[in-house]
């Protein structure tokens, strides 16, 4: 199992733009001190749920910072961009970063996000499948011509800079329904899991998508990643009182709302290609704490945590995306405590295969 640390780039009440990016970048350099195989930095627009809305120019300046740690996104919203500038810019980012670029794409899902770009939000998944076929051809091919319902090249283009990673950067792909899991399971794409699923169906995602791959001649062996909200703590006892703490310290109502779901504004209910995720967003502020640590967070005393993981492993994933308070009001040396004694206890009980 890896360990790599997530960051949505919240913006607290009080916080400049600046202190949070501050924030999450000296947290960066921890995740490499402490040992993490990686960090993945989440695209959001026009709120301040998360307020980095380009990921390359955030991992250029990290690479800068960091020396061995893997750079991923999670996610690259595709649908909202232009794929030949995603291609461009994440082959930027590997060569400077050394070869340690991880692209993580997805349709998205916020429905104030695609109304601020003017996209039909039911466009989403035509859009995300093109984008990423843009993507790999221009990785792939010394010579690319494109012309899609939504996307075109014009002219034969090649792509400049090219990846440093050969054929190109490894790529994950969100997603936990079971249609989008075998669709991508199909082509050998990984997934990433998020952690707004129950452990019951992000591990029934990680057991469809091994056995779809397999039989679709994919070899085995590849890096599954799973998103889960992350707290250890001395003991059972401190984990619920924290959890408690946080959970009254924060309205999760600011950001599972009308504004994050996957609503489409002509009908008021889940968008074309959404319906799996029907009043999930809007549920997500309401669910108990006693919801939360059953089902949802790898959360408790190193024990459990222990145990949740190796769950987690044992269903298939092999690369533990680690959240440790995106939506926590937490004093920045309060996180960097977390974060070294997760290292410290619960690291060690899953040892690295050395390469």
């Amino acid at each position: 199992m890896k360990f790599s640390t997530f960051h949505l780039f919240h913006r607290f009440d009080g916080q400049s733009f600046k202190d949070v990016y501050d924030h999450h970048l000296e947290l960066i350099e921890l995740a490499e001190e402490l040992g993490f195989d990686g960090v993945r930095l989440a695209e959001h627009h026009f709120r301040d749920y998360g307020v980095a809305p380009n990921l390359f120019t955030m991992l250029a300046h990290a690479a800068a910072r960091t020396t061995r740690l893997r750079l991923g996104t999670g996610i690259v919203v595709l649908p909202l961009h232009d794929p030949i500038h995603v291609a461009e810019e994440a082959a930027q980012v590997d060569v400077l970063s050394g070869g340690r670029l991880d692209l993580g794409i997805g349709r998205g899902y916020q429905s104030a996000e695609f109304e601020g770009f003017g996209i039909d939000l039911a466009e989403a998944r035509d859009r995300f499948n093109e984008a990423l076929e843009v993507i790999v051809g221009l990785w792939t091919r010394e010579t690319y011509q494109h012309e899609g319902k939504f996307y075109r090249t014009g002219a034969e283009v090649s792509l400049v800079p090219r990846p440093l990673q050969a054929p190109h950067p490894p790529m994950h792909v969100a997603a936990v329904s079971p249609e989008t899991v075998t669709m991508y399971a199909e082509r050998g794409l990984p997934i990433l899991a998020d952690p707004a699923a129950t452990f019951r169906k992000v591990c029934a995602a990680a057991g469809t998508w091994r056995e779809t791959a397999a039989r679709a001649g994919h070899p085995d062996g590849a890096e599954l990643v799973v998103a889960r909200s992350v707290y250890v703590a001395p003991t059972l006892e401190q984990a619920r009182a924290d959890q408690e703490r946080f959970e009254a310290s924060f309205d999760r109502s600011r950001i599972f709302n009308e504004r994050s779901a996957p609503i489409d504004p002509k009908t008021g209910r889940a968008a074309q290609g959404f319906e799996y995720y029907q009043d999930r967003y809007l549920k997500g502020g309401t669910v108990s704490a006693d919801f939360r640590w059953e089902q949802l967070e790898v959360i408790g005393d190193p024990a459990r945590v222990i145990d949740q993981i190796t769950l987690l492993r044992n269903a298939g994933f092999t690369n533990l995306l680690c959240d440790f308070g995106s939506t926590r009001p937490m004093p920045l040396e309060d996180m960097k405590q977390v974060m070294r004694f997760f290292a410290a206890e619960v690291m060690p009980a899953f040892p690295r295969r050395v390469t």
